[in-house]
């Protein structure tokens, strides 16, 4: 019997650390709202580097791995650890660039989008854009 309780405490532990789950976003409001993204970063083909990285294939892709852009030393070093960018990540870089890489240029020019239905499309947007 107390075998099945504690099982049943570390469940409930675990889906209170695991956080809130992130809403599923609709692409073609992302879109639209990437507009605002549209001022520093390209995608699609023929996507280029502008005073951001290209995101092309962004969601799954390591960090500072687009070549020849001058990433900042923070996200340079989240690239060496391995980050990767998940939806999660994404959220919260988008919901707050500085408190993620406060010396990244992003989180110097931009202040982040508070709105997280917003996010989640720009997000589910971000998704249907692979890789070039």
């Amino acid at each position: 019997m107390r075998i099945f309780q504690l099982y049943g405490l570390t469940a409930v532990a675990l889906m209170a650390l695991s956080g809130p789950a992130l809403a599923e976003g609709d692409a073609t409001k992302g879109k639209a709202a990437f507009a605002k993204c549209g001022i520093c970063h390209q995608v699609g083909p023929g996507a280029k580097t502008l005073v951001g990285p290209e995101l092309n294939g962004t969601i799954g892709r390591k960090a500072a791995s687009v070549a020849d852009y001058p990433y900042s030393p923070g996200m340079k070093k989240l690239g060496e650890e391995g980050f990767t960018w998940t939806e999660e990540h994404m959220d919260k870089w988008i919901a707050d660039p500085k408190a993620m890489i406060a010396d990244s240029p992003m989180a110097l020019a931009f202040p982040g989008i508070p709105d997280a239905a917003e996010r989640a499309d720009i997000i589910a947007y971000l998704k249907t854009v692979p890789a070039q």
